[in-house]
């Protein structure tokens, strides 16, 4: 036999010999992997429920309504719009009869003026909403309880110097918002978008109007503020007319001021 024949087969039984070593350890392997025992992967865990606290869920759109024009409860964005604004006004939350106790002390002043000028009695629940806690004086330069700007006042028949600022005056300053809201609906036809112009001005709510080519304030895609306004209000006249039914401890409309402010002692 040649060098070259042995050559060959030399390296053919090599080539055997490392083939039969490669089967065995895949062999191996395969043994081993089948031993693991592999454990069960567990299921995701299905995301946790949050139950609200608040128990005004399910809202009749009997009981809520802006100067006779109701609201589409049956919108889920309404329905929780509004929910957030019963909310926000419960007791739980505002922890005081303050607004209680100012509606007592302001609604016979200012309902008389708003039937006198054809203003639906709802509007009452404005100077709770704008003046609210904090005493009627904004950072803007909005004062009393209409919360008007100074020039606004003007307009509309107030004294507004250094020496006088008829905005503090309930009577003067509320026959002045009358002639404001009453131009306001008006201009817009709807006492809701009137309360929403009054927020926002007549100007930016014609442009959004005219912008998004819807007149229903409840569809509408507005600023933040201005968004709740009208919620705010409603919820307001809700608080203030069931204030048993929002965590108040005494009933609205039969206790006097004083004692209202005593029954949280």
């Amino acid at each position: 036999m040649d060098k070259k024949e042995m050559t060959k087969r030399h390296f053919i039984t090599c080539s055997v010999i490392v083939l039969l070593v490669i089967i065995s350890a895949v062999n191996i392997c395969s043994t081993e992997a089948s031993t693991i025992v592999k454990k069960p992967v567990k299921a995701c865990a299905p995301p946790r429920v949050f139950k609200s606290k608040f128990i005004y869920k399910n809202i009749d759109e009997n009981d809520f309504s802006f100067a006779n024009e109701a609201l589409p409860v049956n919108d889920a964005t309404v329905n929780r719009t509004l929910l957030r604004s019963l909310k926000k006004h419960s007791f739980k939350y505002v922890q005081s009869n303050i607004l209680q106790r100012k509606a007592l002390e302001l609604f016979p002043i200012i309902e008389p003026i708003l039937k006198a000028h054809g203003i639906p009695d709802d509007f009452k629940y404005i100077p709770l909403v704008e003046s609210g806690l904090d005493g009627g004086i904004s950072s803007k330069g909005a004062k009393g309880l209409w919360q008007f700007m100074p020039g606004t006042a003007r307009t509309y028949g107030l004294k507004v110097n250094r020496e006088t600022d008829e905005r503090l005056n309930v009577k003067k300053s509320t026959i002045a918002a009358c002639k404001y809201i009453r131009e306001l609906y008006v201009e817009f036809n709807s006492w809701t978008l009137a309360a929403a112009a009054y927020n926002n001005g007549e100007i930016k709510l014609a442009r959004a109007i005219s912008r998004q080519n819807e007149d229903n304030y409840f569809l509408m895609h507005l600023n933040r503020e201005t968004a709740a306004y009208v919620y705010n209000i409603i919820a307001m006249k809700a608080i203030i007319s069931q204030p048993a039914k929002y965590g108040y401890r005494k009933t609205f409309g039969v206790l006097k001021p004083s004692e209202l402010l005593a029954s949280n002692d």
